[in-house]
């Protein structure tokens, strides 16, 4: 039995399931299969009610050690071990749970324009059926509602971007030299050199890997009379997988999760409007970003030419990426 030598953190939706299917090619490291387990997440079982689509998830968690650690059975000998959970990050509770069992960990945040990255969480949620307001703007308005109900972090569109608050807690437990903070924006367009910082991070050799691929591209419906019909029946089907065993629920949503985002276009680019509107939400943590690591974000807080996206076009016959199961060989 043993734990990780490292995790991927954070930030959801800033291509941690990329990052992690890149890691796992390089022989001197070892990436559990399942991705994203959330141990970290809960001393012990996970609730079991949220928003749309939670209890499903929830099962999925590994909370019990011997499950957790029986992830890293695989390891070659001297092969580094580590996961990927990007809600980590957000919890300052899950910070304090890895600090107490793996002190020693190695901890990679990659941070992405916060407006951005709202954007494209909320886009995955549109387009798996779960989602009930096609504006983003207003569904970032339904945030403090919707987490006095209970509803999962995944939910958290502008919570989950306030890195100054997250780092400063995490820097709080683990000394900066265990922490690597790195741009999403550089493992778009300098990937083998991100890559090789990475590696250079953990002690492994770099040069192995050099490229990400494309995982995980969220697909954006258009607001349909289908698409409304199917995420009706898809919201349905969450409400009722809640008091189904096992994985029941997720078998039963899974294929109308797959008909709206089957042939969907990519997420659309944000308008500056949305932007306007929705970059309010940051600023103030955008600056305690920057006192606490010393280095300029501003870019996030200017008009925006470029929209960010990570890999282009979904790639024929992908489906969304779901996290917390086995991955195929």
């Amino acid at each position: 039995m043993a734990l990780p030598d490292f995790l991927v953190i954070g930030a959801p939706k800033a291509g941690s399931t990329a990052l992690h299917a890149a890691l796992a090619q390089h022989p001197a490291l070892y990436m559990s299969p399942v991705k994203e387990p959330k141990f970290f997440l809960s001393d012990g079982p996970p609730p079991a009610r949220g928003g749309p689509g939670d209890a499903q998830t929830y099962r999925e968690h590994v909370w019990r050690r011997p499950d957790y650690e029986a992830l890293f059975d695989g390891a070659p000998p001297g092969a580094l071990r580590g996961e990927s959970t990007p809600l980590y990050l957000h919890d300052p509770a899950a910070h304090a749970r890895i600090r107490a069992l793996i002190p020693e960990a190695r901890l990679i945040a990659v941070l992405r324009d916060p407006v951005e990255r709202a954007h494209s969480n909320w886009t995955h949620l549109w387009s798996a059926g779960l989602e009930p307001v096609g504006d983003f703007v207003r569904a970032c308005a339904e945030e403090r509602r919707r987490a006095e109900a209970g509803w999962a972090s995944f939910w958290h569109y502008t919570g989950l971007g306030k890195y100054g608050e997250q780092l400063e807690h995490l820097y709080r437990l683990f000394p900066r030299e265990q922490v690597l903070v790195l741009r999403y924006l550089s493992m778009v367009d300098s990937p083998a050199e991100t890559l090789d910082r990475i590696c250079g991070f953990l002690g492994v050799e770099p040069g192995i890997i050099s490229g990400l691929p494309r995982e995980n591209v969220t697909a954006h419906p258009e607001p349909t009379l289908r698409y409304r019909t199917v995420a009706r029946a898809a919201r349905a089907a969450a409400a009722v997988g809640e008091f189904l065993p096992g994985r029941a629920g997720t078998l039963l949503s899974s294929p109308l999760e797959h008909m709206l985002q089957r042939s969907a276009p990519p997420r659309q680019p944000l308008t500056q409007e949305e932007r306007d509107l929705v970059l309010p939400h940051f600023e103030a943590d955008i600056r305690l970003l920057e006192r606490i690591t010393g280095e300029d974000f501003s870019f996030w807080l200017r008009p925006r030419e470029r929209s960010g996206g990570m890999v282009g076009s979904r790639p024929s016959g992908q489906r969304q990426a779901r996290n917390g199961q086995r991955r195929a060989a």
